[in-house]
């Protein structure tokens, strides 16, 4: 595993939800804030436009993706002139329904030019969110355009006819898909910044060979017993300036991110696995169930087999 492949992995709790979407002119739809998710829209077909209070609206064409990383408020219709519809879910709907359900939905309206999107969302575990997507911004836009993003747009293609023509296996290689069509778009934003004057964020960290090679020394094995001279080697860097690389750019020192990492892979394995604590404590680099209990709840406030029952 590497940094960013467990931005996904790590974070998610349960499954995606996914639907497509077609809504006839006049339509107006907007989403609500749903805290704690991932979402995005695709436009498959058609054209319609992001509303906002504060800004002039945008017009998205078919290919474009929004990617909401903090599950963000927004509304899409298919002129600034349409009235709104009510939110599509609320923050307290769970199983996400509407247009954030795993169906196929036509929209009927009155008949006009038909705007297909493909809608999805993410829940996150609260306790789990990797830091990488707290900086991010509210609303990725990331247009069309001919030979852009063409990872992105082939798993847009599949993930289509898998949400459009549900077969065999679907309810399989959908979460897949969405696993690919969210590592695209993080790919995607992460190389499209720009070089800062002084390099700090997870942007600047995963576009750095020494930090990245000491991320995913921390990742490929947690239960390594990880100085700072070691991971400094790893990153080939002397240990003053690897730390402070590190520490600049992460936002916390490299052992204070090897517990954090250690801890919030604990987390997942007690919800995703029925593994005795002490093979987690061990798979995480802890000597003994005892201290890996202790330092579990001065993290997540709950004791490792009561944070397993309650998720």
């Amino acid at each position: 595993m590497d940094g960013l492949s467990d931005v996904i992995t790590v974070a998610r709790a349960g499954r995606p939800r996914s639907a497509y979407v077609r809504w006839h002119a006049p339509w107006g739809q907007r989403f609500a804030s749903v805290p704690g998710s991932v979402g995005f829209q695709v436009i498959l077909e058609g054209h319609c436009r992001l509303l906002s209070p504060h800004a002039a609206p945008v017009r998205l064409e078919a290919g474009d993706v929004l990617f909401l990383p903090h599950g963000s408020g927004h509304t899409l219709a298919d002129s600034p002139a349409t009235a709104v519809a009510a939110p599509a879910c609320s923050p307290d709907d769970a199983e996400l329904p509407g247009p954030y359900a795993s169906d196929s939905v036509d929209r009927l309206g009155r008949g006009g030019p038909a705007t297909v999107v493909l809608c999805g969302a993410y829940r996150l575990g609260p306790s789990r969110t990797h830091p990488l997507l707290l900086t991010l911004p509210d609303l990725i836009h990331l247009p069309a355009g001919q030979d852009r993003h063409p990872e992105l747009h082939a798993a847009v293609r599949l993930l289509t006819a898998e949400v459009g023509n549900p077969r065999l296996s679907t309810s399989v290689t959908i979460p897949a898909l969405l696993d690919t069509l969210l590592m695209y778009n993080l790919r995607i934003w992460l190389a499209q910044q720009p070089a800062p004057d002084t390099p700090t964020g997870w942007a600047a960290a995963l576009n750095d060979p020494a930090v990245t090679a000491a991320l995913h020394a921390i990742h490929r094995d947690p239960a390594a017993p990880w100085t700072v001279a070691k991971l400094a080697a790893e990153a080939g860097l002397s240990r003053a300036t690897f730390a402070r690389r590190f520490t600049s750019m992460i936002g916390q020192p490299p052992l204070g991110y090897l517990t954090w990492w250690r801890l919030t892979a604990a987390a997942r394995l007690l919800q995703a696995t029925e593994a005795p604590l002490r093979s987690i404590a061990a798979q995480v680099g802890y000597a003994s169930e005892f201290a890996f209990a202790n330092a579990f709840k001065r993290t997540h406030g709950l004791a490792p087999s009561t944070y397993r029952r309650r998720n």
